[in-house]
């Protein structure tokens, strides 16, 4: 009787961990007002929606911890909804980084709020290596539950938030581009702070263009995000969308643009589509200058690159290689590769991709 009385308390204890374990597991749902800073100046109540607290965090990168309320009366804070395989956020960071090294100095801060996308972007030594192949410098947050995402209401990458010295939401922007407006909010929020706090900084009005940013015309990429998993693979043209599980497919006659065909045994997952056989084909015909394809393998694979059937050449991208006339990319660690950079601008093209080992995880092409 003893020894059952012991058996039946371990077992519960065992339930009760693994029940704790799981509710640490689930997203923070943060009530409405609950994670906003006190104001600095109640004059500009109404006027402005106040700053949110960073909640949650799951870890920081380029410093030890960071909040939003320490730095209210002291600082102007750039909040960065991003994450690293978004080419959208990936394109914005020259201007970011920019941006914090002119006015650093001058009492600005940005928070990088690292919200991921998919499953791999949580891992933080895959943010860590993003955030050092990128430059970034400034205080980067992991926010793997959707935490601080929740806080702001927020549903897009990037999106930005310029919160000035009260702890007041001054400006936001969603997505790409105005960057000079942006940064007028920036020099205009400076400013305030030199005169609250009795400060002579000489704060520059001129606007930042940094060497080697994008030059994308938004207006002239007329193909959306394509997704292979089966969450979202709604443009999936010759198979069953939003299904999990195994299909042999075949390629088609016909190629639809912005439409997406794969040809082989493909096993499609909630995030990715992954390839069973080898010389399993990819095919996308697209309208863009760029094309960014998101992918990851457990070990090295092979994709061969085609453009209206023939390698890139000159219009190949700065992750593929050219070996024996073939155009060559090796897909291992999960991030965004570029497959197609054309330097005479926007058009319609049919891509194929040619996997020659079975295991290519297929996540989304996006383009520019």
């Amino acid at each position: 009787m003893k020894q059952k009385t012991i058996i039946l308390i371990v077992v519960l204890i065992a339930i009760t961990a693994s029940i704790l374990y799981l509710e640490g597991l689930k997203p923070v749902r943060i009530a409405p007002g609950e994670a906003q800073v006190k104001p600095l100046n109640n004059m500009k109540l109404g006027k402005y929606p106040l700053a949110n607290e960073i909640v949650n965090p799951s870890g920081f990168i380029n410093t030890n911890n960071i909040t939003v309320g320490e730095l209210i009366g002291k600082k102007v804070i750039l909040i960065d909804f991003w994450t690293y395989s978004c080419i959208n956020c990936l394109r914005t960071l020259p201007y970011l980084n920019s941006w914090y090294e002119k006015y650093k100095d001058q009492g600005f801060v940005i928070i990088g709020v690292h919200t991921p996308e998919f499953q791999f972007e949580q891992n933080y030594d895959n943010v860590l290596a993003a955030v050092q192949k990128y430059n970034i410098k400034y205080p980067v947050v992991l926010d793997n539950n959707y935490s601080t995402w929740t806080a702001y209401g927020n549903l897009y990458w990037p999106h930005d938030y310029l919160i000035d010295i009260d702890g007041f939401i001054v400006h936001d922007h969603i997505g790409e581009g105005d960057y000079d407006v942006t940064e007028k909010y920036i020099q205009d929020a400076l400013k305030e702070r030199d005169a609250v706090l009795n400060i002579n900084d000489q704060i520059s009005t001129e606007v930042s263009k940094p060497a080697g940013a994008p030059n994308v015309d938004l207006a002239r990429v007329s193909s959306p995000e394509i997704y292979f998993g089966a969450n979202r693979n709604t443009y999936l043209g010759n198979g069953m969308v939003n299904t999990n599980g195994i299909q042999n497919l075949t390629e088609p006659a016909q190629v639809l643009t912005n439409t997406l065909y794969l040809s082989g045994t493909w096993d499609f997952q909630n995030e990715y589509a992954e390839n069973k056989d080898p010389g399993a084909k990819i095919i996308f015909r697209y309208n863009a200058k760029n094309v960014h394809f998101v992918a990851s393998a457990n070990e090295n694979i092979t994709i061969r690159v085609l453009r209206d059937g023939k390698p890139p050449g000159n219009e190949s991208g700065k992750d593929v290689s050219v070996i024996n006339g073939s155009s060559i990319v090796t897909i291992r660690e999960p991030r965004l590769y570029t497959l197609i950079e054309d330097p005479l601008g926007y058009g319609e093209h049919t891509l194929e991709i040619i996997v020659e080992n079975p295991g290519l995880h297929a996540f989304t092409f996006t383009f520019g």
